[in-house]
């Protein structure tokens, strides 16, 4: 795929939804290899992501700017008076938990999703670009072992695609790629309290993140639950962090819809 084979009628603008992980950072490395350049690449930030994707972030903007792609826009959500507000303070402020540990996946659209509408939407390149008559390609790293996962959210604003499933790229593929690139393999990128997190990283944020592990608990103390017992929807953080026997993987059984790498 070459950008002159995106081309309409008009030129498309092309962003990439950069979530921090392996799958994003693939892509960004295949589009470069491809000597496709993005318009714009946009990170939402829910303010609860771990150390190391914040960390990956920055060795992203080093990388992209050797490149010479743009740098990533890091979106984050406002409230009515224009000021930050998280997921983990909305949790706190309504006594709930993220709305996957109830079964629902409304994080993702809230947290990231509005944020970056909300970014392209006042954007004045963006605005002329729709008043023409055009579309914004959103570029998005599904790999081909997630193509269950594409669904068609074209719409009168965005065209959206999946490179790396057109490219037939794998898991493998992608942590190829990151190597051809010179970069680190980024660690999973999620948010710290996701629901989604397995018990050996609840254990490993633990040893390695105790004042995130810290916040997480202090939001289920806070929530107030009748149906679920806490984050792990049928089971509360802290009671893994109290032993080492009772919990297995078993008891994760939803994905993050936000999940990248």
């Amino acid at each position: 795929m070459k950008r002159s084979e995106m081309k309409s009628d008009l030129r498309q603008l092309l962003s990439v939804s950069f979530g921090g992980g392996t799958n994003s950072t693939a892509m960004l490395i295949g589009l470069w290899e491809r000597g496709i350049r993005p318009d714009f690449i946009t990170f939402a930030d829910t303010g609860g992501e771990k150390p190391h994707t914040y960390k990956h972030i920055e060795d992203m903007q080093k990388w992209l700017k050797k490149v010479s792609f743009p740098e990533i826009v890091i979106v984050k959500k406002v409230d009515k008076n224009g000021h930050v507000y998280t997921l983990e303070q909305d949790c706190m402020d309504h006594n709930k938990l993220p709305s996957l540990a109830y079964g629902f996946k409304q994080c993702s659209q809230k947290y990231k999703g509005q944020p970056q509408d909300k970014f392209f939407n006042n954007n004045d390149l963006c605005k002329a670009h729709w008043k023409s008559g055009g579309k914004i390609t959103k570029m998005i790293g599904y790999d081909t072992g997630e193509s269950h996962r594409i669904k068609d959210y074209n719409c009168n604003k965005y065209n959206v695609v999946y490179p790396m499933v057109e490219w037939g790229w794998s898991r493998e593929d992608c942590i190829e790629a990151i190597d051809r690139a010179g970069l680190p393999q980024p660690s999973k990128s999620s948010c710290f309290f996701c629901p989604a997190n397995k018990i050996a990283e609840i254990k490993e944020m633990n040893a390695l993140y105790p004042e995130l592990i810290e916040r997480a608990t202090a939001m289920e103390r806070n929530a107030q639950l009748t149906q679920v017992k806490g984050l792990g929807r049928n089971f509360a953080w802290e009671s893994v962090i109290a032993t080492d026997d009772m919990f297995t993987d078993s008891y994760i059984q939803l994905a993050c819809g936000c999940y990248d790498g």
